[in-house]
């Protein structure tokens, strides 16, 4: 993993450094819903970050309506448990195959956009240890749903404020992600990407 500045790390930085965003300004989000190369590999990266966007939310809405008492422990502990495994496996998965594939082969086709490419690996480092924060929260709080209620409500604080940090570095994380890669794809194609 590439050492990184602080202002550059997941949970600092507002957004790509200047120099990495010439080609979203060539292709700007709002356009790539009717560009010709959206379809493919443009078009499997965008849905499968909504999934990941969907299924925060998802987390984010059953913890607060636990926290809100709109349900109970047992439909909280039978409907959570599920999601948040399917969430976190399918992230850690999609994780491995940009850093073992994917970066690599954007990096060599596009040699300018190589630090980019460094902060997105960094970003999953960050991203990986707070899944393992995550998941250890989560099963704290599912451990304690067979304690009373204070123990109940202190690990549902303490899984809902890791949920939040996890799902704003990672809504950080994609959009940067994104704003990378879409544009990168829609100016080669599936075709020359997939030929590396």
């Amino acid at each position: 993993m590439t050492e990184l500045p602080e202002d550059m790390l997941v949970e600092a930085r507002a957004g790509l450094p200047d120099e990495l965003r010439y080609l979203v300004e060539q292709y700007p989000r709002e356009g790539w819903a009717a560009h010709h190369n959206v379809h493919g590999m443009a078009s499997m990266w965008l849905q499968r970050h909504d999934f990941f966007r969907q299924q925060g939310s998802i987390l984010n809405g059953a913890i607060a309506d636990y926290r809100e008492a709109r349900t109970d422990a047992r439909q909280f502990a039978a409907f959570f448990a599920p999601r948040l495994n399917n969430f976190l496996g399918h992230l850690d998965g999609h994780h491995n195959v940009e850093d073992h594939h994917y970066f690599p082969v954007f990096a060599r086709v596009e040699p300018r956009l190589k630090r980019g490419f460094d902060i997105l690996d960094s970003d999953h480092h960050l991203i990986h240890d707070a899944l393992e924060r995550n998941a250890e929260t989560a099963n704290a709080f599912l451990r304690a749903l067979a304690e009373n209620e204070d123990r109940q409500r202190f690990a549902a604080d303490a899984y809902a404020t890791e949920n939040e940090r996890l799902v704003a570095m990672l809504s950080r994380h994609l959009d940067d992600e994104e704003d990378l890669i879409i544009p990168l794809i829609l100016d080669r194609g599936d075709r020359e990407l997939d030929g590396y």
